[in-house]
């Protein structure tokens, strides 16, 4: 019998209140989440990995303006496009993660290449961008990740000390952080996480997407985890390694961990927001603590979904 496989996804989480955004706005949504799911699972359907699923899905979540990874990042304190990702490799425990790079379409492959062609985990920067052209990468124009909605966002707050993470936005927003994370058939796991920061971000602000074991951790033995919502309390709490943690010390399996992650040890700290998970089972989870997260998974048993609100 062929072991279950699956990949989750998500595109933020946060303020997402019924009724604010447009039915249109919501079919976009849909839509591009519905592309990416389909992209990542016909990886998997045709004996792909985990890793290879997992890049493929946040490749096109990068490539849609519609979410603050890529295409549609937000605007920094100068005006600028400051994003990060990482990859991980949950039968190998290795990893790539990127941070403070400008011009790079995608992101989470730069994340994978420094995983694959380096000796190094972590490449930030100048040094990054250094790396990146001398794999070949091209380094597109700032137009390239211009989107007005997002460029309205720091009209608004730019002249002050203000900054702002897409899901606290009162407003209909584009949110923010995407990710996925997946099982393959060969019960290989593996998470990925793509971020354009938080608006007016100053001072080469970074958050918890591109930091192993806050924002993305996978880990064959317990499981794969992709965060989204308030990085510095993410961080704070290592959310991610604590999901795994949970299930490797206290036996606690992955809905259980990832509830008690979210629910509680999130919320007792101050932070808010959710995460998508995985098993090397192919069980998942998608908890969150906000109104709404942008999610969405498919499982080779048939189940499927796609979603933004509290049940």
């Amino acid at each position: 019998m062929n072991k279950k496989y699956s990949i989750v996804i998500h595109g933020g989480a946060g303020t997402l209140v019924k009724g604010l955004m447009t039915p249109e706005k919501e079919e976009q949504y849909k839509a591009a989440l519905n592309e990416a799911l389909e992209k990542g699972y016909t990886v998997l359907e045709n004996n792909g990995s985990a890793m290879e699923a997992v890049e493929t899905a946040v490749k096109h979540l990068e490539d849609s303006p519609l979410f603050n990874a890529g295409k549609g990042s937000v605007f920094t304190n100068d005006g600028t496009h400051e994003m990060d990702a990482a990859i991980m490799d949950g039968k190998t425990l290795d990893a790539g993660a990127v941070s403070l790079i400008t011009g790079i379409k995608n992101p989470i492959s730069l994340a994978r290449d420094i995983m694959e062609k380096t000796d190094h985990v972590f490449l930030a920067g100048e040094g990054a961008m250094r790396f990146a052209k001398s794999v070949g990468y091209t380094i597109e124009s700032p137009e390239y990740f211009y989107d007005e909605h997002r460029f309205q966002q720091w009209q608004n707050i730019k002249d002050s000390d203000t900054f702002q993470l897409d899901h606290s936005m009162k407003k209909e927003g584009k949110f923010g952080t995407v990710g996925a994370v997946a099982c393959d058939k060969n019960g290989n796991i593996a998470a990925a996480t793509s971020t354009g920061g938080m608006t007016n971000k100053r001072w080469g602000r970074v958050g918890d997407s591109p930091m192993v074991g806050a924002g993305t951790y996978a880990n064959n033995k317990t499981c794969a985890v992709s965060c989204t919502g308030s990085g510095e309390f993410f961080i704070r709490g290592v959310v991610a390694y604590d999901v795994s943690c949970l299930m490797e010390y206290k036996g606690m399996n992955l809905e259980a961990a990832a509830s008690e992650v979210i629910n509680k040890r999130v919320l007792s700290i101050g932070g808010d927001g959710g995460l998508i998970a995985v098993d090397a089972k192919g069980n998942i989870a998608m908890p969150f603590n906000t109104e709404g997260m942008y999610r969405a998974f498919k499982t080779s048993d048939g189940k499927r979904e796609i979603s933004i609100y509290k049940d």
